[in-house]
């Protein structure tokens, strides 16, 4: 197959909206080769290494783990190479397409490496960056895993087990929503597991309060900039100056200018996040104007397809009206976006081989078999996705529906109607009616 029909680059921005980046067309078996070979190299001599998500929340704990083992890389390193990019797109308009276009045999193998190994890993490879780091890995290195939930203990006990054997220490930093049994057994697997609120805190924050190290203040203030992104409270403008650079550039470039500068973020580095927020508009533009709105229950569900920024895209729907976004990416995953109307993204993301927070969740349905799929994926902008999901809603909003009928029947069954129709409690002593019990508004404007 020829290299221009996958090129990323050469599409404009309605195909490229449409279809997934060059990355997904590489073949798996050769990915993992790679993988391994990264892996191996990374942790070649290191005396710690990290397993981590890396989106902005992932790599910043990489950057304090760097910062307490002092083994921070200059930003000199990578300064020339983020130069020259910024050189093309001022050029052209166009480049690589970051972490869904990486070529995985462009990283510089002459870089210097960090004595705290970076190895990079997602939900649904946890298991893969385990295994590998337990192959390759020194013995007696400290090993942390960090921004990352496992569905299932299961998934990920034997390469947990074979990591933890070749580690002296094993901690693991989360913010997610886990389930008590596979909390539990991870602990029990000899692993210093903290878990954090995860309406409260990001995972930067649990790692941050964790660490023996005594901090400066610029690594606070990392950790609440990193927190009003990752928990979308879109208090301080800089929060997503640091998502999008994480997501756009190099994992160990990102560290680095986190380690080196904190949030207070380069010139040149401005410069290259805003060339790239005038492709990343026009994506996003493209992802609302496709968007329905449906009724799922109580909720307004909001659902889009295309290669986007699903959080900008799930404000704009809200904007809408929407209480739930779901937006619906060419590479079959989906990005599930709620509201103070729906704090249940994680509970319907669960349904369909995902899971994540409250207003914001993560999956990939179990539906593509072959290419086919993918194809008509892409040519129907994920129709079969969005029924699967909107599916998982309708449950969810079922399971609502039967466990407020539950209760209105136990606080009926705890009541006794006297002949005169006034409530009365079981112990007999008198109530009144409570005009608002419906749930209307009370008169001061407020729910009750």
């Amino acid at each position: 197959m020829e290299d221009e029909l996958i090129d990323s680059a050469s599409l404009s921005l309605t195909r490229k909206s449409q279809l997934p980046g060059t990355g997904f067309f590489y073949p798996d078996s050769l990915d993992e080769d790679r993988s391994e070979e990264r892996v191996a190299e990374a942790v070649e001599g290191a005396e710690a290494v990290v397993v981590a998500d890396t989106d902005a929340d992932g790599l910043g704990c990489v950057a304090l783990i760097r910062e307490a083992y002092g083994a921070t890389l200059e930003w000199a390193t990578f300064e020339d190479d983020l130069v020259e990019r910024v050189a093309r797109w001022e050029g052209t308009g166009s480049d690589d397409d970051g972490s869904d276009d990486a070529d995985p045999e462009s990283e510089d193998a002459d870089r210097p490496r960090s004595t705290v190994a970076l190895v990079g890993a997602g939900p649904y490879s946890l298991d893969e960056a385990l295994e590998n780091v337990a192959e390759y890995a020194p013995e007696g290195i400290d090993l942390y895993v960090c921004d990352l939930c496992p569905d299932e203990y299961k998934w990920i006990a034997e390469e947990l087990d074979a990591a933890r054997s070749v580690a002296s220490s094993v901690s693991w930093y989360d913010h997610h929503q886990w389930d008590d049994g596979t909390a539990d057994a991870v602990r029990e697997a000899g692993v210093d597991l903290v878990i954090g609120e995860s309406d409260e805190e990001c995972t930067v924050d649990v790692t941050l309060r964790s660490l023996d190290y005594d901090f400066e203040d610029r690594w606070i203030e990392l950790a609440e900039v990193t927190r009003d992104h990752d928990l979308w409270l879109k208090e301080d403008a800089r929060s997503d100056d640091l998502a999008d650079y994480a997501y756009w550039t190099d994992a160990e470039e990102y560290v680095s200018v986190i380690g080196n500068f904190g949030v207070d973020l380069p010139d040149i580095v401005e410069q290259y996040i805003s060339l790239r927020r005038v492709e990343k508009q026009a994506l996003i533009e493209a992802a609302v104007s496709r968007a329905e709105i449906k009724q799922v229950g109580p909720w307004t569900v909001g659902v889009t397809y295309g290669r986007c920024s699903q959080n900008e895209v799930a404000d704009a729907l809200r904007e809408e009206g929407a209480d739930a976004a779901v937006v619906v990416k060419p590479a079959g995953s989906a990005s599930i976006r709620g509201s103070e109307g729906f704090e249940r993204a994680h509970e319907v993301a669960r349904l369909v081989n995902g899971g994540g927070h409250p207003r914001a969740a993560g999956c990939k349905p179990d539906i593509y078999d072959d290419m086919l799929d993918y194809a008509h994926h892409w040519t129907t902008q994920g129709a079969t996705t969005k029924r699967v999901i909107l599916r998982a809603f309708e449950r969810v909003a079922a399971e609502v529906e039967d466990a407020e009928t539950d209760a209105e029947a136990d606080e009926r069954d705890g009541d006794v109607v006297t002949d005169d129709g006034d409530a009365t409690d079981d112990d007999g002593e008198s109530g009144v009616a409570d005009d608002n019990a419906d749930g209307d508004a009370s008169e001061d404007g407020t729910d009750e």
